[in-house]
């Protein structure tokens, strides 16, 4: 089998056995795979530190049959250091890749979302954690998934929404105007929230920079995506409870 190679971000890395590792890493031409690297715990001049999770590196790799990769080579390209120094960071990258990982981990490649999560991750590495990354991330991961709820639209009757009328069921597609929301649970929501978050889709989807949500965009967004997610994902994520730890959810 030829050696291939591709740029990639480390989602995650498993220790196995006393010097060996598997990998899991995004590359934007073949989506999530997951490599085997023999003794990387102990060779410098093939991995080093690249592959540390968030670091983006040059990766190359054999096939070997089946799913699991070997690993022969990675490139350090970017170590993104800036996430250790801060625990909020380092929590949001960690819940950014694996909600990557389990929103497409059956793509087998998708430019878009390699290039989201690594401007979110360079954000992060430079800005600090702080919780409007994780709304945007989560809205636009959404987004290119094909998953991401009706905002400013009812989603059953497809009317405008106006203000002091909307609501929001994601298991019912999304927002909801007066009138249908009676028919079925579903949530109050504020105009100006789904209005915040369908202009935060105008913007460059790389761009996490200069956002300032008020607190009850912050705190009725986080809300409403979580309800979202929870009806795409297959399992709890584990990095959710540390996160939730280190940076609370708004309040609705």
């Amino acid at each position: 089998m030829p050696i291939q190679s591709a740029e990639a971000i480390i989602l995650r890395h498993l220790d196995y056995g006393e010097a060996d590792r598997i990998v899991t890493f995004l590359t934007p031409e073949h989506g999530v795979k997951k490599g085997f690297a023999r003794s990387a715990r102990n060779s410098r001049k093939r991995f080093g530190a690249a592959l540390e999770p968030y670091a983006s590196v040059r990766m190359h790799w054999r096939a070997r049959g089946g799913e699991l990769l070997t690993l022969r080579e990675a490139e350090l390209l970017d170590l993104r250091a800036g996430l250790r120094a801060d625990l909020a960071a380092l929590a949001l990258a960690a819940y950014g890749c694996e909600l990557t990982e389990e929103l497409f981990w059956e793509a087998h490649g998708h430019r878009e979302v390699f290039t989201l999560l690594a401007a979110y991750l360079d954000h992060l590495a430079s800005a600090g954690g702080e919780a409007s990354a994780r709304l945007l991330l989560e809205l636009r991961l959404l987004n290119l998934a094909g998953y991401v709820p009706h905002l400013l639209h009812c989603s059953e009757c497809n009317v405008t929404l106006t203000p002091g009328g909307a609501a929001f069921a994601a298991g019912r597609g999304g927002s909801l105007c007066r009138s249908c929301a009676g028919s079925g649970p579903a949530r109050t929501v504020a105009l100006g929230t789904l209005g915040s978050l369908a202009r935060s889709l105008l913007t460059p989807p790389t761009a996490f920079a200069g956002f300032r949500f008020s607190p009850q965009t912050l705190g009725e967004g986080s809300a409403l995506l979580a309800e979202a997610l929870r009806l795409h994902l297959h399992r709890p994520l584990r990095t959710l409870a540390f996160l939730n730890e280190v940076l609370p959810p708004p309040a609705a």
